[in-house]
C-alpha cells in the first residue's frame, strides 16, 4: 500500500536519533547498510511510502511492492523499515545531490551516467557539466586534461557522491577509500565520503587499503585501479 506524504506531514512528525532506543538505533544503522549495499537506495528514497501511518510491518509490505531491493530476510526487511522511517523523519535528509540528465554521457568510458546515480560525479568547466560513472573516470579526465577538450584552468567545481547518503559533495574536501571489495561501474574504484569516520567504518567493512585524499590521487593511482602500470 502507497499512500503520498505532504509536506505538513514530514513537518508534523520528526523522529530524531535521541528518540531511539538503542536497539532500533541498530537496526537503523543496520537498515542503512543494507540499503546503501543491496538496495536501490534512490528509489527506496523516492518511492513516497507513507512511514507516519503504516507500521513497521506495513512499510516493510510497502518496500516489497516498491520493488527497490532484491528479496529480504525478515530481519534485513524489519532494519531496512527502520532505516526509511527514521530517514524520513530526519531533518537532515535535504541533501543535494547530483542530478544527472538521462542522456548524459561520461566522456571518458561513453556510458550513461544516469544509470547509476550512487556513483555519480561531475566537473563543471565554464558553465557546461561533465558527468562520470565514478571517481576513477572523472579522476581520469581531470589528471589527463591534455588528452580531453577543456582547459583545466576553466573549471569552476566538481563534485562526488558520499556512498552512504548520496549527498553531492566538494571533490576536493572528501576522503577516498581505494582497494576495498566494493565495485563500481567501471570496476575498482575510488569511495568518497564526506568524513574521515564514514571512510574509516567503509574500510572496516569491505577491506579497503587506506585512505586519500583529492591531492594525494596520482596517475599511477588511478592507473593500477585498471591493472595499468603508469611511469
Amino acid at each position: 500500500m502507497f499512500i503520498r506524504f505532504t509536506i505538513f506531514s514530514i513537518f508534523f512528525v520528526v523522529l530524531s536519533a535521541s528518540e531511539l532506543t538503542l536497539n532500533e538505533q541498530k537496526l537503523v544503522k543496520k537498515g542503512h547498510k543494507i540499503a546503501t549495499i543491496v538496495c536501490n537506495e534512490q528509489k527506496l528514497l523516492s518511492s513516497q511510502i507513507d512511514t507516519i501511518h503504516l507500521s513497521i510491518e506495513q512499510i516493510g509490505e510497502a518496500i516489497i511492492q516498491s520493488q527497490s531491493c532484491p528479496k529480504l530476510s525478515k530481519s534485513k526487511l524489519k532494519a531496512v523499515s527502520y532505516y526509511l522511517l527514521h530517514h524520513t523523519h530526519s531533518p537532515t535528509t535535504t541533501r543535494g545531490t547530483i542530478s544527472v540528465p538521462t542522456n548524459a554521457k561520461c566522456p571518458v568510458c561513453g556510458m550513461f551516467v544516469h544509470k547509476y546515480p550512487k556513483w555519480a560525479g561531475m566537473i563543471v568547466v565554464s558553465g557546461e557539466k561533465f558527468y562520470f560513472d565514478g571517481v576513477k573516470d572523472m579522476m581520469k579526465y581531470y589528471i589527463f586534461d591534455v588528452d580531453f577538450p577543456y582547459s583545466r584552468n576553466s573549471i569552476e567545481s566538481i563534485l562526488v557522491t558520499n556512498f552512504y547518503t548520496l549527498e553531492s559533495i566538494d571533490a576536493k574536501s572528501a576522503y577516498y577509500v581505494i582497494g576495498s571489495n566494493m565495485y563500481g561501474p567501471m570496476g575498482n574504484e575510488l569511495i568518497p565520503f564526506t568524513t574521515q569516520k564514514e571512510a574509516k567504518n567503509f574500510m572496516l567493512d569491505h577491506k579497503g587499503e587506506k585512505i586519500v585524499r583529492f591531492g594525494d590521487i596520482t596517475p599511477k593511482m588511478v592507473m593500477a585501479l585498471d591493472g595499468v602500470e603508469y611511469e
